[in-house]
Formats: structure tokens, C-alpha cells, sequence
């Protein structure tokens, strides 16, 4: 009997990771879509500013309503940590990027290294990172650059500079949520991204003029809640619980998979067009997640192929 509650407590993790991967895979995906859409009449300082400080205070009423005491002294600076880097950095780096000329298949490139930053500082804090997931981790940037190819590589040498800083400050925010001490996940999530909000509205405000945003679009304030809500409440919340329940690699395998979901989605939505590159990527790409996922399965079954087996006996171990 304790065998089949284990058996189905397994399952029932496994489903979990599962739906927490597709979120972020499908959701994220669509994002790029989304942003295109929010920007084209919002500042995006105060886009990002605004969507955060409002994903916080919501998840700060769910967790306040799910009685999850308020964060301590400690865990409001670890949470500013977290979202300092991830919400504020992070985010903005991107968008001062776009803004410095860096081209979109740059763009897309560079935010491919940030499992490969994650699945470093995991490795150097003591994690065992297993070979099939680098090997995993570098398809998947393979694929995503073949899918990048399409794209404008175009750029200049300070939009580069913060494009790389990009994923390196969102690969440190990840780590560090998995190693410092936070609060209950929903009072985490709300501290993290009230305090990234904050940081973000100050530097929005020393850049971009609040009266602008009496001129957006109908269209765009409809990107934007579909940003607030499911780029951010729900996707992002599957992400940063896949940091707490899954290794590094694979919560980090979003980002060469958002490509490939963000190509279908200019496909059907956008009027895009398909080259033939997407066609040598996507395989790399999946064989990146077999990889990552079943990285464990065909380790061992490598080293039984690899043992010798003596006449009419079973391999030696």
C-alpha cells in the first residue's frame, strides 16, 4: 500500500512538472507576439513597470488571502535580490537592447545562454549538473540560432553589451531563488515582483513621460493584460516553482523552446513565412528535451549497451 501512494504521489509530480513545462513553453511563446503588440503605442519602461507592480499586488492579496504571513526583513532583501535581477534588470536590459539596434535574431539568440549561465552558477554552488543536460542545453542553443537565422542580426556594440546582460542577470535572479531564503511561493512571487516593479517605475519615470500613456491603444492595453495575467501570474509563477522542483537545465529549457512556439505564433497570427531552417531546428530542439528530460534513462542505458556480456550470461556490472 505505502508503494502505490508513493507511485501515485510520482505521478502526480510528474503531471505537475508537465503543465508547469507546457505553461511556460506555449504561454512565454506567445509573449513575443504580445510585447510587439503593447509596445507599439506603450513606453516599455513603464509597460514593465506597471505590469509588475500590479502582478505583485495581486499576488500579494491571493497570498495574504491564503493566510501566508508578510515576508520578513530578510526575505523582502532576498526577494529584492530575486526581483531586482530577474524584473528589473532583466527585463529592461532587453528593452534598452531593442531600443540600441540589437536585431530580433540577436535578440533571440543571446536569451538561449541563459540556462547555460544557470546550469553554471548550479554547478559551482555544488549541484551536479549530468552531461546529458549540457549536451541537451547546447542543441537546444544550436536550434534556436538555425531558428534565429531569419531573423535581424543586426546590432550595435552597447545594444549587444546589454543583450548579453540580459539573460546573464535573469540566469543569477533564478539561481538565487533557488538558494536564498523566501517566503511561502505566492508571498515570494508577490515580493518579488512588487519590489522589481518599484525599481523599474523609478527609471521609467526618469525616461519616459506617465501622460504617454493616455495615447495607448486600445489594442495595446489588450497585449498588456494578457501580459499581466498570463505572461506574468501564470507563466511566471510556473517558471519560478519549476526552479524549486526541477533541476536547472530544465526549467531553463524554455528559452530555446519560446522560439520555436513564437515562429508559429507569426505564422498564424503574424502572416509569416516558413524557411527552410525551421526544419533542420526543430529537431535539435527536440532532441534538446529529450536530453534534458530523459537524460537519467539514456545514461543508463549507454552503460548497459557498454557492458560486456559474457556467453550465455547476463552483462557483467
Amino acid at each position: 500500500m505505502p508503494t502505490f501512494f508513493n507511485a501515485q504521489a510520482g505521478n502526480r509530480r510528474v503531471w505537475a512538472i508537465a503543465i508547469a513545462l507546457l505553461l511556460v513553453y506555449i504561454v512565454w511563446g506567445t509573449t513575443y507576439f504580445a510585447i510587439g503588440i503593447a509596445v507599439q503605442t506603450m513606453p516599455p519602461l513603464l509597460m514593465n513597470a506597471i505590469r509588475f507592480l500590479c502582478a505583485g499586488a495581486i499576488m500579494l492579496a491571493v497570498a495574504l488571502w491564503q493566510g501566508h504571513a508578510l515576508p520578513t526583513a530578510t526575505q523582502w532583501r532576498n526577494s529584492a535580490v530575486v526581483g531586482g535581477c530577474m524584473v528589473f534588470l532583466a527585463m529592461n536590459l532587453m528593452g534598452f537592447a531593442q531600443k540600441m539596434g540589437i536585431g530580433s535574431g540577436l535578440m533571440a539568440t543571446v536569451v538561449t545562454t541563459m540556462p547555460m549561465w544557470l546550469a553554471l552558477w548550479s554547478r559551482w554552488g555544488g549541484e551536479r549538473v549530468p552531461v546529458t543536460s549540457w549536451i541537451g542545453l547546447a542543441l537546444g542553443v544550436v536550434g534556436a540560432l538555425l531558428l534565429a537565422l531569419e531573423g535581424d542580426f543586426s546590432a550595435t556594440w552597447l545594444g549587444a553589451l546589454l543583450a548579453f546582460g540580459a539573460p546573464l542577470c535573469w540566469s543569477i535572479g533564478s539561481y538565487a531563488s533557488r538558494r536564498l531564503s523566501l517566503p511561502a511561493p505566492a508571498m515570494a512571487s508577490a515580493a518579488q515582483w512588487f519590489t522589481g516593479g518599484a525599481m523599474g517605475l523609478v527609471v521609467a519615470l526618469c525616461f519616459e513621460p506617465v501622460s504617454a500613456l493616455g495615447q495607448v491603444s486600445a489594442r495595446s492595453w489588450a497585449a498588456w493584460v494578457y501580459l499581466l495575467f498570463f505572461g506574468t501570474l501564470v507563466a511566471l509563477n510556473a517558471y519560478l516553482w519549476l526552479l524549486q522542483n526541477t533541476s536547472a537545465a530544465l526549467a531553463g529549457s524554455y528559452s530555446f523552446v519560446n522560439p520555436a512556439v513564437a515562429l508559429f505564433v507569426g505564422v498564424a497570427l503574424g502572416g509569416e513565412l516558413l524557411t527552410g531552417w525551421v526544419y533542420a531546428a526543430l529537431p535539435l530542439i527536440g532532441a534538446a528535451l529529450v536530453f534534458i528530460l530523459y537524460g537519467k534513462a539514456l545514461s543508463a542505458l549507454w552503460a548497459r549497451r557498454g557492458a560486456p556480456v559474457p556467453p550465455g550470461g547476463a552483462p557483467v556490472r
